[in-house]
């Protein structure tokens, strides 16, 4: 190869590598150029953060210097505050002292008027004081024992008036008198009998009035017992009844009549024991309630009374909140002793209180027959239940009347004196107690004794009775002989 050849080969090489050496120096300045732009820009960057914070930092240096400016200030005025606070704690104790200087020169010259010691004019102080306390303690004591008053007394009536609602009883209407009717105005001949024995014979062994009118089908009986009316009606229907009617038939009839009603008194006593749930009375008291179906008080009928005032003590009970049990039991037997003061001294109450403490009742039942009507401080609610249930049945109109019970209570005094004569077997007052049938016996009697009772018994009348009219007294003595032929 030539020279030449080599020189341009090598011509041609280090143009190609001053061609490579250029483009690698443009390249490498290129990214130098870049490279200084880009820290050029940040270093920018870090030069105008570094004067916003330069800018923040003088900002909070002038808010702590008014910080420091306002602390100074509280500074001060808290020490001024001070100041002034131990002057007017200066001034209190100052005017402490003085108003005590005060109080003892006032005390002193107080003491010198009214020519009392200080500890003597503290105890009329505080002795006014608590006059003053006491007097408004009194009156409010009064209006709150008002406000309590008025309290208890409307619910009282509330109590009473729902009871009263929810007690649906009928209104008592007995009388004194019973009516008979017959089957046709012939009855009444047989009835009257021969010369009016046979209505003599009826009114000596029953007791009771037959009174034999004009009115039409009808005969009365008048008697003011009710069970000897009604022995006296069962009487008489059988009688007619049957038609035979003579003295020795009303006998037999008079007696079976009796044990009808001394039957329908028990069962009327079990169905009054049914009807308010009272099942397990004792024996002895269940025969003496069954008395009670037949007796009145004030026109009211006994037993339906009782039946009454059970079922009201037991609303009441209800309303209250109480156990019903015992209240319905006392209400129920409140009225037992009525049965009894016949036959016992001392009123009813104190009677059936008796009975029922025998028949081995509980105490609190006792206690409410035995307080029904204040004879005894009443002491438990029962008692108090007892009183306002017996008051509701009595007390509904209609359920009562004075004038019966006079008039019955004047027709049993009759009786009462003519059986206080020792020697009288059966008195009955009959005609509306204008007649006295005195009943004694043959053997204690004999016809001047007789008549000599009958004016005791006038003169005893006049003297211990008042009454409309007049009282005949008839005073019957009847021998009987009977054999019996074989």
């Amino acid at each position: 190869m030539s020279m030449v050849a080599v020189l341009v080969i090598g011509i041609v090489v280090l143009a190609v590598a001053t061609a490579v050496a250029t483009t690698a120096l443009v390249l490498v300045l290129r990214e130098r150029g870049r490279t200084d732009a880009a820290h050029a820009a940040t270093l920018a960057g870090h030069e105008q953060r570094t004067a916003e914070l330069e800018t923040r930092r003088a900002e909070l240096g002038a808010r702590n210097e008014e910080l420091d400016a306002r602390t100074a200030e509280l500074d001060a005025r808290s020490s001024e505050l001070d100041a002034r606070s131990a002057e007017l704690d200066a001034r209190y104790a100052e005017l402490d002292e003085t108003r005590r200087a005060l109080d003892g020169e006032r005390a002193e010259r107080l003491a010198e008027v009214a020519g009392l010691s200080p500890a003597e004019a503290r105890a009329e102080v505080l002795a006014a004081a608590e006059q003053a306390v006491r007097a408004d303690l009194a009156r409010r004591v009064r209006d709150l024992e008002r406000e309590a008053t008025e309290e208890a007394e409307w619910r009282a009536r509330r109590h009473l008036a729902t009871v009263v609602q929810r007690l649906a009883a009928s209104v008592t209407a007995d009388a004194v008198t019973t009516t008979v009717t017959l089957a046709s105005d012939d009855v009444k001949g047989r009835i009257i009998g021969r010369e009016g024995r046979n209505i003599r014979s009826f009114e000596q062994v029953t007791g009771v009035s037959l009174i034999v009118d004009e009115a039409p089908r009808t005969v009365v009986l008048s008697c003011f017992d009710p069970v000897r009316r009604e022995v006296a009606r069962r009487t008489l229907e059988e009688l007619i009844t049957d038609g035979r009617i003579h003295p020795t038939r009303i006998e037999e009839v008079h007696a079976r009549a009796e044990a009808e009603v001394v039957a329908y008194c028990r069962s009327a006593a079990h169905d009054a024991c049914v009807e308010v749930g009272v099942t397990d009375l004792h024996p002895e008291l269940l025969e003496t309630l069954g008395r009670l179906a037949f007796r009145t008080s004030y026109g009211q009928n006994v037993l339906h009374h009782l039946v009454e005032s059970a079922h009201a003590a037991r609303l009441l009970a209800a309303e209250l909140g109480l156990d019903p049990t015992l209240a319905t039991r006392a209400a129920f037997l409140h009225d037992i002793g009525k049965a009894m003061t016949h036959e016992h001294e001392g009123s009813h109450a104190l009677v059936g209180a008796d009975l029922a403490r025998r028949c081995q009742e509980h105490p609190d039942v006792v206690h409410a027959i035995e307080a029904h009507h204040n004879e005894v401080e009443p002491r438990t609610i029962e008692a108090y239940l007892v009183q306002a249930a017996d008051a509701i049945s009595g007390g509904r109109p209609g359920a009562r009347r004075e004038a019966t019970e006079e008039f019955q209570e004047r027709l049993r005094r009759l009786e009462a004196i003519a059986l206080a004569h020792d020697g009288v077997d059966r008195a009955y007052a009959v005609s509306a107690g204008r007649d006295l049938r005195v009943l004694v016996l043959p053997d204690r009697f004999d016809d001047l004794g007789a008549a000599e009772l009958a004016r005791t018994l006038a003169k005893q009348i006049e003297t211990e009775l008042t009454y409309p009219g007049q009282v005949a007294v008839t005073v019957i003595r009847e021998s009987r002989t009977t054999e019996i032929a074989r």
